[in-house]
């Protein structure tokens, strides 16, 4: 994402040359710091000035108040949110043992609240809504679309909507328990953060915990991307064996030569294809490689050349 000095409609004029930049920096990070303190209805201005090491009327070059230096910070949050999710939507995250998994995901968003823009911007929002320029409700299902990735990653045997689902009561009760801990003493906090851990934990092991995934290794190993039983061992890379099909050719680490796909999420896809939706976006949506989809319509006989 841009910078947040370059988006903000509400500012009187954009700092274009590095030293404005960094003193509108300075601005954000002191407005921040004041509005943790003393909330957005007791700070001021020139509170925030005084906190920046910097005259009122250089603030006031750039913000025409305290309001549209709060829908900077808007945007500020926004942009380390997505940098958040970009670091956690990694296979080398997504693979890793599941409570080490979830325990990931929770330290990550703890250090991202330890800021005080996104503390600030994730209270107030719960606290005074119609004051917020840039963000709404679309942001926090945006939120549930990056959870329901990150759970189909996991288990590829799970629907769009079971993952969706899973995604909504995950994100809904972290945001719920969240705004609580960002109220508390830090005593306090971190006894709510482990709770949240936990709670994660106890609710998304059926689905995607290690026995689940175990459970669901197929005693026929399959291609992945073909869905072929007719592979063979293809040496070792980084340690781990690998596989090539004698069917379509492609090679594929040990890993995914267990995964398969259930009949529910063939059946899944065939719907989508047959429904007009084309075979990327059926990978987007479901987590399954596009060859193999193409591969299964073409079993069936339904292939149009669809892309």
């Amino acid at each position: 994402m841009n910078s947040p000095t370059k988006k903000n409609a509400s500012m009187r004029r954009q700092p274009k040359q590095k030293r404005s930049q960094e003193r509108v920096e300075r601005i954000l990070d002191a407005a921040a710091e004041v509005f943790d303190q003393v909330g957005f209805e007791a700070a001021t201005t020139h509170a925030i000035a005084q906190s920046a090491d910097t005259a009122i009327g250089s603030l006031y070059q750039f913000f025409p108040d305290k309001l549209a230096i709060f829908h900077a910070l808007e945007l500020r949050h926004v942009e380390r949110v997505h940098a958040v999710w970009a670091k956690l939507n990694q296979p080398e995250i997504i693979q890793l043992p599941f409570e080490t998994f979830i325990r990931t995901l929770g330290t990550t968003f703890q250090q991202l609240f330890e800021q005080p823009t996104c503390r600030i911007v994730f209270v107030q929002y719960f606290t005074s809504r119609t004051m917020f320029q840039n963000i709404d409700d679309s942001f926090t299902e945006e939120a549930i679309d990056f959870m329901a990735k990150l759970l189909q990653a996991r288990n590829s045997a799970l629907s769009f909507e079971q993952c969706h689902l899973l995604a909504q009561v995950c994100t809904h009760a972290y945001n719920t328990l969240l705004l609580h801990a960002l109220r508390s003493n830090e005593t306090h906090r971190q006894q709510i953060f482990e709770q949240m851990e936990a709670l994660l934990i106890a609710y998304l092991r059926p689905h995607v915990g290690d026995e689940v995934l175990h459970k669901k290794v197929m005693n026929v190993m399959k291609c992945p991307h073909c869905d072929s039983q007719s592979i063979s061992k293809n040496g070792h890379r980084h340690g781990k064996q690998r596989y090539i099909c004698k069917d379509c050719g492609k090679q594929f680490p040990e890993a995914y030569s267990l995964q398969g796909y259930g009949d529910e999420v063939k059946q899944q896809c065939l719907e989508l294809y047959s429904n007009g939706i084309g075979f990327r976006e059926i990978e987007r949506r479901t987590g399954v490689s596009h060859n193999t989809v193409i591969h299964w319509v073409k079993q069936t006989g339904r292939t149009s050349g669809k892309l």
